[in-house]
């Protein structure tokens, strides 16, 4: 369950990644250093956290 949970998260990390990306090539964003700078902050949780459940499982040996 934690490995699939793990998964998810880095799923979400790369949505924002591109997201984010393909709302800067289309749209003129007047604030874009609160953009960049909250979903990176939110990139690097989600990835972070993702990575750690899915580490966790391997070492058990599931």
């Amino acid at each position: 369950m934690k490995k699939e949970f793990g998964k998810w998260l880095m799923d979400i990390a790369k949505y924002l990644a591109t997201a984010v990306l393909l709302a800067s090539f289309f749209n003129d964003l007047e604030e874009k250093w609160i953009v960049y700078v909250s979903v990176s902050i939110a990139i690097v949780l989600t990835l972070g956290l993702g990575l750690l459940l899915v580490q966790d499982n391997e070492k058990k040996g599931e």
